[in-house]
């Protein structure tokens, strides 16, 4: 896994979103992270540990390749800005859904 700064993630990105418009698939996943590389141990706690900062760690894999970039709080907003309008012009394809068939899941639901 490759940790990239965020204007060379968002370029990787937009390579993965071009090479699998027809064939494949691109999953991307959001998550805290608190800068540990290690897990805590289940037994007793580790002392003084303090992140200094909120972050979040981003990661995107087409199933072959992975990519990960770090984003503080601070530069959260320009950044989540950036990757909505690179979503939005690469989301073309999605198909709409069935109203019929929607419809029917929720009156059986019922």
């Amino acid at each position: 896994m490759m940790l990239l700064e965020s204007e060379q993630f968002l370029k990787e990105l937009t390579r993965f979103l071009q090479k699998c418009w027809l064939s494949a698939s691109v999953f991307i996943t959001l998550k805290k992270y608190d800068g540990r590389t290690k897990p805590i141990p289940r037994k007793g706690s580790v002392e003084g540990f303090e992140p200094s900062d909120n972050k979040c760690l981003l990661r995107a894999t087409d199933g072959k390749k992975k990519i990960s970039t770090v984003v503080s709080s601070k530069e959260v907003n320009k950044f989540q800005m950036a990757c909505s309008s690179l979503l939005r012009a690469n989301m073309d394809g999605l198909k709409k859904r069935d109203k019929k068939s929607q419809s029917k899941k929720s009156k059986a639901a019922q």
